[in-house]
């Protein structure tokens, strides 16, 4: 575990994680410029789709900001940031057609959402002590390992968790490409831009999971120095 270069990784890891929004924000600006062919709103878009999937009770409601869109299990929306919820182009194609791609999944049962909506209870409580206890057991470890051992357990289930949403996130990505292409919502170029918007958004939680099992690690690497030490 020493061999490993934990915290210049975890700088990269920032560098990249920053790099990579960037590149995803100016994608979906440039996309957000170039008009649907077939003039459809990013809301008329997930109200078809959800439709051709026989879902009737989901709502596609407008959400404040850029780049909040998402899908809410809890009350069975899919909220649409206010640009792609009025946008006609091939980025708010993507994105509505994304978050539909989980209500799919949520209708369907899809295990890996069922997974990792099962976690979501346990890790809001987790959430609100872990740093403290990662703290207290980095301070506490010359006296005894437990704080920082629990604080470990309890963060592995973040790092978990960033790694069960990725199939998640891939597979709803998949889903959306399909069906708009398949429903004739894009064409061939416009196709090609849904999907390199998709893959930038997709790397987002990719640099995610890599960070938190960088960070998983780092605390690793202390629980193991400080037990050598003892």
């Amino acid at each position: 575990m020493s061999g490993f270069p934990i915290f210049p990784f975890l700088i990269l890891m920032m560098v990249v994680s920053w790099l990579i929004q960037w590149r995803l924000r100016s994608k979906m600006a440039k996309y957000a410029q170039i008009g649907l062919q077939s003039g459809l709103s990013g809301r008329q878009i997930a109200e078809l789709m959800l439709a051709d999937h026989g879902i009737t009770d989901v709502r596609v409601i407008s959400t404040e900001g850029r780049l909040t869109d998402h899908y809410n299990p809890a009350d069975k929306t899919v909220n649409l940031s206010e640009a792609v919820y009025e946008e006609r182009s091939a980025a708010a194609a993507a994105i509505a057609a994304h978050e539909c791609g989980h209500a799919v999944q949520h209708a369907t049962a899809y295990s890996m959402l069922q997974f990792r909506s099962a976690m979501v209870p346990a890790l809001s409580a987790v959430s609100r002590f872990m740093p403290f206890v990662l703290m207290a057991g980095v301070f506490m470890l010359r006296s005894t390992p437990v704080p920082l051992g629990v604080g470990i357990a309890l963060f592995s289930l973040t790092t978990l968790f960033s790694f069960v949403t990725l199939p998640v996130e891939f597979d709803a990505s998949r889903r959306a490409l399909a069906w708009i292409d398949r429903r004739g919502i894009v064409t061939t170029q416009e196709h090609a831009m849904a999907k390199d918007a998709l893959w930038w958004a997709a790397m987002t939680y990719v640099v995610a999971a890599l960070s938190s099992l960088a960070t998983l690690l780092y605390y690793v690497s202390i629980f193991m120095g400080g037990r050598d030490r003892r």
